[in-house]
């Protein structure tokens, strides 16, 4: 038992030896980074779907642990709210968050991604005064 945990103790030193500096790190190259990238799920995918049948190609890139900024104002309000209801479903199954940062604009994280802060509407109290003129997402 204690041979383990001295066997973990010293394979602790070793990989904070391997550890990259932080030289290397800001020294690497765009191609290295985005293979990185493709390895780990850290890319912002932004897209702007024009029809309810790309909400799959959606949950595909959060399955595969990246972050999608969806842009809402190319469809209908109708097609809208089945994308957002379909998102939603996804969102939830992998763990992950869904947050609005301007209108018929979201964030759709999975649960690798850590989210600070939140965007506030400065146009809440003036949406609500024109709720029955527009529809709100």
């Amino acid at each position: 038992m204690a041979i383990s945990k001295l066997k973990k103790w010293f394979s602790d030193e070793e990989d904070s030896s391997n550890a990259m500096s932080e030289d290397e790190y800001y020294n690497v190259s765009q191609e290295e980074a985005l293979k990185e990238a493709d390895k780990t799920g850290n890319k912002m995918i932004l897209l702007e779907p024009r029809a309810y049948s790309e909400s799959q190609q959606i949950a595909d890139h959060l399955k595969n642990r990246n972050s999608v900024v969806v842009n809402l104002k190319r469809v209908t309000s109708a097609q809208a709210k089945r994308i957002i209801d379909f998102l939603s479903g996804c969102v939830y199954s992998i763990g992950g968050t869904m947050q609005k940062i301007g209108v018929g604009i979201y964030l759709c994280t999975p649960k690798n991604v850590n989210i600070q802060g939140k965007i506030s509407d400065e146009t809440d109290a003036k949406e609500k005064k024109t709720e029955e003129d527009e529809i709100d997402w």
